[in-house]
């Protein structure tokens, strides 16, 4: 599917319900989602398998709570570059995945280039991500870190 093309223009309203069923509920099973859709199991099954072939469903994840794994601090790192050409940019991009503790990394429009979700033990460790992994990029300009005190989920893209 190209970037422009509209996934929904593909999508009956079963595929969406089964959408909206898992975005709920991810680890739904097979026959529990297809009872509650009323649908037949090998359908459903079908359906689903459809859905992740054509790369609607991009993956499957559990949700860690972060500071029961010793992670209790959150931050966003706002990193702005130097200079922005397509090599040095998909460069930091892959070395910013890469860097442990990262949970997200976003390439973003503004004055920031790119914000950087982390989950830290301390301060002292936020600050060597920051030290460590991000300015020593010679493309890298600046940082600008926010602490972050709670994160609540949206109600994301399709109704339950």
């Amino acid at each position: 599917m190209s970037k422009t093309q509209q996934p929904t223009a593909s999508l009956d309203e079963v595929d969406l319900e089964i959408l909206a069923a898992l975005s709920a509920r991810a680890d739904t099973t097979n026959k529990a989602l297809a009872q509650q859709l009323g649908l037949a199991e090998s359908t459903c099954a079908h359906r689903v398998r459809s859905l992740r072939d054509r790369g609607i469903i991009r993956d499957v994840r559990i949700r860690l709570d972060e500071a029961a794994l010793g992670f209790g601090l959150q931050a966003i790192i706002k990193v702005r570059l130097a200079n922005h050409t397509e090599a040095k940019v998909t460069a930091l991009f892959d070395a910013l995945v890469a860097i442990p503790r990262v949970l997200q990394v976003f390439h973003v429009a503004g004055v920031d280039d790119f914000l950087v979700h982390v989950a830290v033990r301390d301060a002292t460790a936020l600050r060597d991500i920051v030290l460590e992994h991000i300015t020593v990029h010679s493309v890298v300009r600046g940082t600008e870190t926010q602490l972050v005190f709670e994160i609540r989920d949206g109600s994301g893209l399709l109704p339950v």
